[in-house]
């Protein structure tokens, strides 16, 4: 799921990552909100926020936005540069590494929110690197798709799924080739279902965050581990078998 790229995957390859990356991304979402009081996958709502913080003249929340924007591209630039490398030294897992880089970073907040007591500059801290943690993943699975799926920017699953509905219900009424029809239905589906993970993963965050406060972050690592995990084993594999067939 995590080997092939952009035209060598399939419909079901994008699904079963994008939903099981949008319950992550719900999650964190969420989470980051409930625990820091800023939703850290939303930059639609941070640029807005910038625009109205600086009308009502309260820079340090515009700047807060602004730092939170810039987080997230940071995390996209990371993840560009890690799959740029990992393609010139021929790391076929490169991909589930971006994941396990994403749990590790998870697995370290996670630790100092048990371990350091709560202060306002470490909450700043956190949310910029949950930030950068969702652009992160949105750079992951946008390349890897070929920008077919994004797992945190529901404005534009949205608005594909919209382009999908109009496209189906203009099928009952216009003759459409049966394959490019079986398309349609197949990314309607696809933008349905990563929307509804979305929303599933952020209220899953929000019980995770009540009855497992000091866990979450833990639990959302082992998904991400279990993701990356079978890309990491198979392309292990590769090598080996390689050389069993010369």
């Amino acid at each position: 799921m995590l080997l092939r790229e952009k035209s060598q995957r399939s419909f079901q390859m994008n699904r079963q990552l994008g939903s099981s990356l949008a319950i992550v991304a719900g999650a964190v979402n969420v989470l980051g909100f409930m625990q820091l009081g800023y939703y850290c996958a939303n930059m639609t709502g941070n640029a807005s926020s910038i625009a109205l913080k600086v009308d009502s003249l309260d820079f340090g929340t515009a700047f807060l936005s602004l730092a939170l924007i810039i987080s997230f591209v940071l995390g996209a630039i990371v993840c560009t540069l890690l799959v740029n490398m990992g393609r010139r030294k021929g790391w076929g897992a490169v991909y589930a590494f971006s994941l396990v880089l994403e749990a590790v970073i998870l697995v370290a907040l996670g630790v100092n929110f048990i371990c350091v007591s709560h202060n306002p500059e470490r909450d700043r801290v956190a949310t910029f690197v949950l930030s950068f943690v969702m652009g992160l993943q949105n750079a992951t699975v946008t390349r890897i798709s070929g920008s077919v799926v994004r797992t945190t920017h529901v404005t534009g699953m949205l608005t594909d799924l919209g382009i999908e509905i109009a496209d189906w219900i203009e099928s009952f009424y216009h003759k459409v080739d049966a394959a490019h029809l079986n398309i349609i239905k197949k990314r309607l589906w696809l933008h349905a279902q990563i929307v509804f993970c979305f929303i599933v993963g952020g209220i899953l965050g929000g019980g995770g965050y009540i009855y497992f406060q000091k866990y979450i972050l833990f639990i959302i690592s082992a998904i991400l581990i279990a993701l990356a995990t079978p890309g990491i084993i198979e392309n292990a594999r590769v090598p080996v078998n390689n050389k069993n067939t010369k």
